[in-house]
């Protein structure tokens, strides 16, 4: 089986720096890693990931607007993406559900729990 490819668009680098541990201590996932909305979806176009972890809350170009636009693309609309989000009340995880999110993980979790929480979300 190939390798898996993840990438993490959140604008806080010691999120980024967490789940990029996490990940290649677990299991052998190439991580590539945006900063923002706009570089997530630049990064998505060029290199399709097979999943994007998406920050809902960052400036300029928020994870619901960036998810919107990843769906609109028709080179990005099939990638499943899972929100990361402090927000875990349950009309905000049905309003994320409803948008077509494949999951939700809230911030803080286990880095070393992540692997196998998208693998689940994503029956991998």
């Amino acid at each position: 089986m190939p390798t898996k490819k993840i990438l993490i668009v959140d604008d806080e680098e010691c999120i980024q720096t967490v789940v990029q541990f996490g990940v290649q201590m677990v299991v052998d996932w190439k991580v590539l890693i945006a900063s923002s909305g706009h570089q997530g979806i630049e990064t998505a176009c060029a290199e399709k990931p097979d999943v994007i972890l998406l920050d809902v809350m960052m400036p300029d170009m928020n994870g619901i607007d960036t998810f919107k636009a990843l769906q609109a693309d028709p080179q990005t609309a099939q990638i499943p993406v899972i929100f990361l989000t402090a927000k875990a009340q349950t009309s905000e995880r049905r309003q994320f559900n409803d948008l077509g999110v494949s999951g939700v993980i809230t911030k803080p979790f286990n880095s070393l729990d992540l692997p196998d929480l998208i693998a689940k979300i994503l029956d991998w």
